[in-house]
């Protein structure tokens, strides 16, 4: 059975840094593209970023971009996000995924993590 698990959320202030981690079981991910989301209370799940197997091509959503990184290590089975310059509109629950298919703005989810909060205070 295939899971995902995120870890590393957890509340910081504005300005403040977090590195999300996404452990893969159940399954090897190293030629899959990957991705990140998140979904604030209230809101749609969004897109954050995709990185491909090879890490040759990382995609951001605008609104992260040059302020998260991510990153894998396929020996590991693991996927990163790394988020610096935490504003309070970050503040969101964050899932880490599996993709089908190419890595674009809006890619095809196989399957999801269960989340991770991210809370930033003002």
């Amino acid at each position: 059975q295939v899971q995902l698990v995120e870890a590393g959320g957890g509340l910081v202030q504005a300005g403040g840094s977090l590195r999300l981690s996404c452990s893969a079981s159940g399954g090897t991910f190293r030629w899959d593209n990957m991705g990140w989301f998140r979904q604030a209370p209230g809101k749609e799940r969004e897109f954050v970023g995709a990185i491909t197997w090879t890490s040759s091509t990382i995609l951001y959503a605008d609104s992260v971009k040059g302020r998260f990184t991510i990153s894998r290590d396929n020996a590991k089975n693991s996927l990163y996000l790394q988020m610096n310059s935490l504003k309070v509109d970050d503040t969101a629950v964050y899932y880490c995924a599996v993709l089908t298919g190419p890595v674009t703005t809006t890619p095809v989810v196989r399957y999801w993590g269960q989340g991770t909060q991210v809370t930033v205070s003002s």
